[in-house]
């Protein structure tokens, strides 16, 4: 086998690969010596049939098949032969296999890049770390009083924190544009979940009422055709409805496990709740930080094949979200693969380096920790034996736990590494994700 290697870019490979005639034709005699004890023809006893009409009649097959199976194993030699490291599966072309000239073929395909990665030592971090106050407690409890409270029709203007029922009609340079309508929809006043301008210009509006609203959509809007552009929703408010909040008793703190103890013991079921959701809260937001100062500390060009299928997940990541919205799926029609592209290399991007930490330091998941999370995943089902089995049972499924448990011991090595500062952080500014709704 000759095999000749050409850099064809940064990261794309270019194989020229030729097979001697030999390597071929022996292939193809053993295999239909092998077919002719077998085969079995009209006249012939079997294994007697003549290796001639054996050949004549199947050896253009049984070629194909084996010119197949030897483009598969060269290959694969021949990365091993010049340590390449395939990002994704090569396009073969041309393929020449002719009876007597042997086999020859190109394999284009791109390679990992060989990463350098930046000292760990010269990465900062901050650290938060949380400060419950008695404030903060008193505000969950009003977020819990909110949520177990109920809608009442007011006959009265909106107000902060009112549910209107509505609909609207939206327009840009006077034409409607496709998703812009709604009948029947649910705006909470003060839940930042539509575009600026929308919930607060119906502070004020009666049930029966029509307001215009002139807004813009954002910049960086999820539908690109509509980013920035201006908008004018034509809002009828068919309902306004306040929220009545439950008393603070017995009843209400027996909702939350809290059977004894009063306002005092509901206090401090509520801390230790926010403190076990701060400390997640915090391990989150470090995560986070450490993803993106690897991101930042580690430019470089990623695979296409890679970046292709990363732009993909996300565009089904999307639908999905469309389609739990209730919202109709042909809006991704409209949204251009470059509107993933930045999120995509990003994504690529990490995975690379995280490998690359994995690999060059021999990193393994913690088989107890895996045990840890599958039993914990279990707990959440009627035969928690049967699940755990199920994991066990499937190496990829068991994989995907395994590369989760490895994550977090990842980023545990790479804090211990890195210069962390601790932060005091307020509950609230650790459980914000910094994310406002959009409409």
């Amino acid at each position: 086998m000759e095999v000749s290697l050409e850099n064809t870019g940064t990261l794309e490979r270019r194989l020229q690969i030729a097979v001697p005639e030999e390597d071929i034709s022996s292939r193809v005699q053993s295999r239909l010596e092998n077919l002719s004890k077998t085969t079995k023809l009209q006249g012939f006893r079997p294994g007697k049939v003549p290796f001639k009409l054996i050949k004549n009649r199947y050896g253009a097959q049984v070629r194909q098949e084996v010119v197949s199976e030897v483009v598969q194993d060269t290959f694969q030699q021949a990365i091993v032969k010049e340590k390449l490291r395939p990002a994704g599966m090569p396009t073969i072309d041309p393929i020449n296999s002719k009876h007597g000239e042997g086999l020859t073929y190109t394999a284009t395909f791109e390679v990992y890049p060989e990463l350098q990665l930046a000292p760990l030592e010269d990465i900062e971090i901050e650290r938060p770390t949380p400060v419950i106050t008695d404030a903060d407690i008193d505000r969950m409890i009003g977020v819990l009083q909110k949520q177990n409270g109920r809608l009442e029709a007011c006959d009265r203007k909106a107000a902060e924190k009112d549910v209107l029922l509505v609909d609207f009609e939206g327009k840009i340079d006077g034409e409607v544009f496709e998703g812009g309508s709604a009948s029947d929809f649910h705006v909470e006043i003060g839940s930042n979940r539509l575009i600026d301008g929308f919930e607060a210009g119906l502070v004020g509006a009666a049930a029966g009422e029509t307001v215009e609203l002139d807004l813009s959509f954002p910049e960086k809007y999820q539908q690109a055709e509509l980013a920035g552009k201006p908008v004018r929703f034509t809002v009828t408010v068919k309902e306004v409805r306040e929220i009545k909040l439950p008393e603070l008793d017995d009843a209400f703190f027996k909702q939350f496990g809290v059977t004894s103890g009063g306002m005092e013991a509901f206090r401090q079921e509520v801390r230790a709740n926010m403190e076990s959701e701060a400390a997640k809260g915090c391990r989150s937001r470090v995560r986070d930080t450490i993803l993106d100062k690897l991101y930042e500390h580690n430019q470089f060009e990623v695979p296409k094949v890679m970046l292709d299928a990363e732009v993909n997940r996300l565009r089904e990541e999307m639908l999905e979200k469309i389609k739990s919205q209730g919202m109709d799926a042909s809006m991704l029609d409209k949204v251009e693969a470059s509107h993933f592209e930045d999120q995509a290399k990003k994504r690529v991007s990490l995975q690379l380096i995280l490998s690359e930490i994995i690999r060059s330091n021999n990193m393994k998941a913690d088989p107890n920790k895996v045990r840890g999370i599958i039993e914990t995943q279990a707990r959440n089902y009627e035969d928690p034996g049967a699940i755990i089995n199920w994991y066990y049972a499937d190496k990829s499924r068991l994989a995907e736990v395994e590369a989760l448990a490895l994550e977090g011991d990842v980023i545990d090595w790479i804090l211990g590494k890195c210069k962390v500062r601790d932060v005091e952080m307020s509950f609230d500014e650790i459980m914000n994700t910094g994310q406002t709704g959009t409409a």
